[in-house]
């Protein structure tokens, strides 16, 4: 099977105008990964299971990138007036400064694919292909790819349930794991935990003593 750098090209040449890159991993894996746009997503996953035999989706997962603060050097010329051999002139300087800004976050479904046609003994590690929602608050969603894979039916559910990404074209998209009325995606980086909970708390441990203060807060109501 061809790794990520070498479907890079062959899927940029097949499908013109296609928005995929390769994502670097820095790890002893070096498992490189394809980064798709949600717009060419369908497409490349048709491309790859039909024209490159990654005919098995084994895993789907989600990722929450937080907001983040970039810190950059950035050279700029001014003119400023100085004293040269007992005249005054206006000369030009460059000034390095350190200017800050801020990268918003976003959320990231990542699958892992295989071709069942390669024999046990063949190396076949997995190709992984990553999609990027446009943040992680109003703009969350992604195609489904259970078109293409069936088998991440229950895994964008649970990346749903978890994390809240919405995948466009899911057949039966809700929740697995919370219930239906559950309000928050406990997977996010920013998810804060209730100070009580529905069901009876163990008598020890941090569960009780949030139940208690909650109580406490209210008046000692039961």
């Amino acid at each position: 099977m061809k790794t990520a750098e070498e479907l890079l090209p062959e899927l940029q040449q097949a499908l013109p105008g296609v928005q995929v890159s390769l994502v670097l991993n820095p790890s002893p894996s070096a498992q490189h990964a394809l980064q798709v746009a949600a717009a060419d997503a369908l497409r490349v996953a048709v491309y790859l299971r039909e024209q490159a035999g990654y005919d098995y989706c084994s895993n789907a997962t989600g990722v929450d990138w937080l907001d983040r603060e970039v810190a950059e050097k950035v050279k700029t010329t001014r003119t400023v007036k100085k004293e040269v051999d007992g005249v005054e002139q206006e000369v030009e300087e460059t000034v390095e400064q350190t200017v800050k800004r801020v990268e918003p976050g976003f959320l990231e479904a990542v699958y892992h694919l295989y071709s069942m046609k390669m024999g046990p003994t063949d190396p076949h590690p997995p190709l992984v292909l990553r999609m990027r929602t446009e943040n992680r608050t109003d703009r969350t969603e992604l195609p489904s790819l259970t078109p293409v894979w069936r088998s991440a039916e229950f895994q964008e559910r649970e990346i749903f349930d978890l994390y809240g990404i919405v995948f466009r074209g899911h057949r039966d998209l809700r929740r697995l794991l919370m219930w239906d009325e559950f309000e928050d995606h406990p997977m996010r980086r920013d998810y804060v935990d209730p100070d009580d909970y529905e069901y009876e708390p163990t008598p020890h441990d941090e569960v009780l003593k949030r139940a208690e203060a909650h109580r406490a807060a209210q008046g000692g109501a039961q």
